[in-house]
């Protein structure tokens, strides 16, 4: 729905209510378009975050693989002396 913001001053409840309800209110000046009316979305509180965070922690305990170190991947360049080869 587009309507201008002088006319959507008498009506805001109702805009609110319909983009509340998933409908796209964009308010427009002079014919072109200004501002959107969109619901807030809910932010998830502490407990989700922490579920949310333990569920990747071990998704990537699952997948993680044993290898080299990355620490001593470069040891190939430098000589006992740590001078370049």
């Amino acid at each position: 729905m587009r309507i201008s913001v002088s006319e959507a001053k008498g009506r805001l409840t109702e805009l609110v209510r319909r983009a509340e309800a998933g409908e796209e209110v964009v308010l427009t000046r002079h014919g072109k378009a200004v501002v959107r009316l969109v619901p807030v979305q809910p932010q998830p509180n502490a407990e989700a975050r922490r579920a949310l965070i333990a569920a990747v922690q071990s998704s990537v305990r699952d997948k993680r693989t044993e290898g080299a170190v990355a620490a001593r991947s470069q040891d190939f360049l430098y000589d006992e002396d740590g001078l370049p080869n």
